[in-house]
């Protein structure tokens, strides 16, 4: 049977479908919190912490767990793929591009591929816990992720800063920039 192009039929390649599917063999089921693997403070580029769960048999998506301490913020960044984020403990809020969003304990923050954000923890006596999961794997393995961090820095410093690698025509537009970094 023909995978594609002209000998291809769709009723042999769906008739070659088997109702049996074997249970995946990927392991492990469970990292335990004490196996979280805590990201350098280099590559993470603020105060917050990064520790991933990356000894899970994921293939197209990482899982993080995030803490902002209390008063702080994560860096300004933007990337290709999606994240979303899910408030295990605290409150605070987002700027996503010009917009601003609060959330709190039990929300979900989403942001989308290439727009410039920061979360912030609005408390000064409790840290925010974040689960953060996002599809850099798969972006990744297809060669198209990619990440900028401008640090600490405001929405306009961060697009002044990276202005001309906004342009289409600019020739990192679509390629790695030595600004990549970790999450």
């Amino acid at each position: 049977m023909s995978q594609s192009g002209p000998e291809f039929s769709t009723a042999e390649f769906l008739g070659a479908i088997s109702d049996t599917v074997r249970p995946s063999g990927a392991r492990p089921i469970v990292v335990t919190a004490a196996e979280l693997e805590t990201l350098p403070a280099g590559q993470v580029h603020n105060p917050t912490t990064l520790s991933i769960a990356g000894r899970l048999p994921t293939a197209t998506f990482e899982i993080f767990r995030q803490t902002i301490p209390p008063g702080l913020s994560s860096d300004m960044q933007r990337h290709h793929h999606e994240t979303v984020h899910f408030v295990i403990s605290g409150e605070g809020h987002s700027e996503v591009e010009d917009e601003t969003a609060f959330w709190s304990a039990g929300d979900f923050v989403y942001t989308p591929p290439w727009t410039w954000h920061r979360h912030y923890n609005d408390s000064d006596q409790d840290p925010v816990e974040f689960l953060t999961i996002e599809n850099s794997r798969l972006l990744n393995l297809l060669g198209v992720g990619r990440r900028q961090s401008a640090g600490l820095a405001t929405l306009e410093e961060a697009r002044d800063r990276f202005r001309e690698d906004a342009r289409p025509d600019h020739p990192q537009a679509h390629g790695p920039t030595a600004e990549e970094n970790a999450p």
